[in-house]
């Protein structure tokens, strides 16, 4: 079966938050079946980062991103998730 690349842009409540704290407690909030396979920092403007993240989930995920999204929003220290590319790997 193939997955699906989902890259996620997560920004923090705060610029005072620590993306690599928060990349873990995503990580730990993932359902079954879904991997963080990287993840980039990407300046945003005054002192505010997002955090970019790339994730392989299950192809046959019914509902496409939005378990991923809603899973990744109630994470404490989310403010906002934008899906930026799908992309099916084989």
């Amino acid at each position: 079966m193939a997955k699906v690349l989902v890259l996620l842009k997560v920004l923090p409540e705060d610029i005072n938050i620590d993306l690599e704290e928060l990349k873990e407690k995503i990580r730990q909030a993932l359902p079954k079946g879904y991997e963080i396979k990287g993840y980039d920092i990407e300046p945003i403007a005054f002192g505010l980062k997002a955090l970019r993240l790339y994730v392989f989930m299950p192809e046959e995920t019914e509902g496409g991103t939005e378990p991923l999204e809603n899973a990744v929003m109630k994470v404490e220290g989310v403010s906002q998730v934008e899906v930026e590319a799908v992309h099916r790997i084989t």
